[in-house]
């Protein structure tokens, strides 16, 4: 049975010593052992300080993005191994900002999920389509594809530490959300994909999470898909309560 993860993305938000006052927060509202995994993804600013702040508890410290060396010339960078060395044990890979703003390819997805694995850490590896390739009929197709490049090369029994997270582009940070059938036909859609990679019994292991404007108010409804075993949540993780809220509704579906 695949175990719920909800992780929140700050995003470029909260000075490190603002970041103290969110994370401690949410380890209060969150003290309760549930059967749920909990992460929280800072800034690289903020690692460190939120990493003390939840040693110990039941929530997870994890990454933004990664690169894929392990050292070098690569101004502005930060590797797997540094991470791991401040406690992470997540690390977001590929989300939809990075590949619109900066560049990501799958190519540079797949290496640096690789290197995550690599050195411990549990890639959460980000898909989906945009708008305009959604309407015009090419959402499955393209998912397929990025879960392909970012899957290539892995071994079978490596991908069973992987979680992906389907964020539909058009719906993260506008409000908008796949409704809750048509995010689990594309969660399938995704599941099957693995399966024709690596076989239907690794498929069923790999947890899918859900992301796009995830909010209290739709969480519960979204996370009682079957194939839907989590959530990357944005704007509602810099609010503790809302978080809080999330984790509960996931809880309870």
């Amino acid at each position: 049975m695949r175990r719920t993860l909800i992780a929140g993305n700050w995003k470029m938000y909260k000075t490190p010593s603002e970041a103290v006052v969110l994370a401690e927060a949410v380890v209060k509202r969150l003290s309760a052992p549930d059967g749920i995994d909990v992460v929280i993804c800072p800034p690289f600013t903020a690692l460190e300080a939120v990493g003390k702040v939840v040693v110990g508890s039941r929530v997870g410290l994890g990454a933004q993005d990664v690169h894929w060396e392990k050292e070098g010339a690569y101004t502005g960078e930060v590797s797997a191994e540094m991470l791991r060395d401040l406690g992470c044990r997540y690390v977001i890979v590929g989300h939809s900002e990075r590949r619109q703003h900066f560049g990501e390819t799958d190519e540079r997805v797949n290496k640096k999920g690789l290197a995550a694995l690599a050195s411990g850490l549990t890639p959460i590896v980000c898909v989906g389509e945009t708008l305009s390739e959604r309407e015009a009929g090419r959402a499955n197709e393209v998912v397929a594809a990025q879960v392909k490049g970012a899957l290539s090369g892995w071994a079978s029994r490596d991908v069973q530490f992987l979680a992906l997270a389907y964020e539909p582009v058009w719906a993260i940070g506008t409000g908008q959300t796949a409704t809750p059938s048509r995010a689990d036909e594309m969660h399938a859609h995704i599941r099957m994909t693995i399966a024709g990679l690596f076989g239907a019994d690794v498929a069923k292991e790999v947890r899918i999470l859900y992301g796009g404007s995830v909010k209290p108010e739709n969480a519960k409804e979204l996370l009682q898909q079957s194939e839907i075993d989590g959530a990357l949540v944005g704007g509602a993780s810099l609010d503790a309560d809302a978080f809080a809220s999330i984790v509960k509704a996931a809880k309870s579906s």
